[in-house]
């Protein structure tokens, strides 16, 4: 019996304890239920001004010009001038292929030639007839032309500035045509092909500055410029290409690299909230903030979500100027409850 008393007593003391700190018991909104607990929240005030238009695109790094050198003839490779990494300025010599026919056309070019200037003395006297002499004329010319291409094709010069990107043969090699020699490409400028989303179409202008950066060159930031703009849309992508042009005077940046490319269309006047406003609908994808009002409680609104601007993100609909939203402690709140607003 003793022990029976004191465990009632225990029980009894313990339930006061839990009461309301004046000896009174919780109240409660019905048998075994406590009384619901009013949400904090910390609110923000929705603002509009101002924001860039900008979009970013990825894009691969492109050589202005690509140029693969070979001969159009066969023949043995004499010399090798260059290696892959060379820099190349446009008419250097890069190679030579073997050189016994160009030597024997040269020959018979000089010989071509005095005999060319004879007849020309006789045919101005009168003493050959206007038809042998123009004859004699034509193959002069004809022979003068193959011997220029075949110099052109035995001494290979680059036509264009840039690197030996490839070097297929070594010099002793038999060339069969079978492909090119060298591969030399232009790096000042570079280019890149920008796949920019057809709702943008009507707002880039060839001539637009762009900023780009790549991952190969951390805390670099390049600037280039809108050169051509492609006249059809990708069907499967959405997209049309616009070809920007970077200078690359000091030619650090190389084809291949990735980049990140900036455009900027302007400004719009939006409204802004912080990007802890927003809370994003699980299994839709739907995004909205909790909205407050003048009694304190809290609306669910949806919201159109634009772009991410550092900590902030560009409201494009669903809410106005002024508008105070909460910040904190979305997790407990739900369409019309009550909230209590730290301050």
């Amino acid at each position: 019996m003793k022990k029976t008393i004191i465990v009632l007593a225990a029980a009894a003391f313990a339930a006061y304890s839990c009461g309301n700190g004046n000896g009174q018991l919780a109240a409660q909104d019905g048998p075994g239920v406590p009384a619901a607990v009013t949400p904090s929240v910390e609110v923000t005030v929705a603002s509009s001004r101002d924001v860039p238009e900008v979009s970013t695109y990825s894009a691969t790094v492109q050589a202005y010009a690509t140029n693969n050198i070979m001969s159009q003839t066969a023949g043995r490779i004499r010399k090798i001038n260059v290696e892959v990494g060379d820099y190349v300025t446009k008419g250097q010599v890069l190679a030579e292929m073997d050189r016994l026919q160009l030597e024997q056309l040269e020959l018979q070019i000089q010989n071509d030639e005095i005999e060319y200037q004879r007849l020309k003395g006789l045919y101005e006297s009168g003493g050959v007839s206007q038809s042998d002499f123009e004859t004699a004329e034509l193959g002069y010319k004809v022979r003068r032309s193959n011997y220029d291409n075949m110099l052109e094709n035995t001494i290979l010069r680059t036509p264009i500035t840039g690197f030996v990107t490839a070097r297929n043969f070594d010099a002793g090699d038999m060339f069969s045509m079978s492909g090119p020699l060298f591969t030399v490409q232009q790096v000042v400028p570079v280019k890149l092909l920008v796949g920019i989303s057809e709702s943008e179409y009507t707002k880039i202008r060839k001539g637009d500055s762009v900023t780009l950066n790549v991952d190969a060159l951390p805390g670099r930031t390049f600037t280039g410029k809108v050169e051509r703009l492609y006249p059809t849309i990708n069907a499967a992508t959405h997209t049309f290409n616009a070809e920007v042009h970077v200078g690359n005077s000091d030619r650090v940046l190389r084809p291949g690299m990735f980049a990140r490319v900036t455009v900027n269309y302007g400004t719009n006047h939006r409204v802004v909230v912080p990007d802890q406003c927003i809370v994003k609908q699980e299994g839709t994808g739907q995004r909205f903030v909790y909205l407050l009002r003048d009694d304190n409680t809290v609306s669910f609104v949806p919201v159109g979500v634009g772009r991410h601007i550092g900590t902030e993100y560009e409201i494009t609909e669903g809410l106005s100027d002024g508008d105070v939203v909460v910040l904190k402690g979305q997790a407990t709140l739900r369409d019309g409850i009550k909230v209590n607003v730290l301050k």
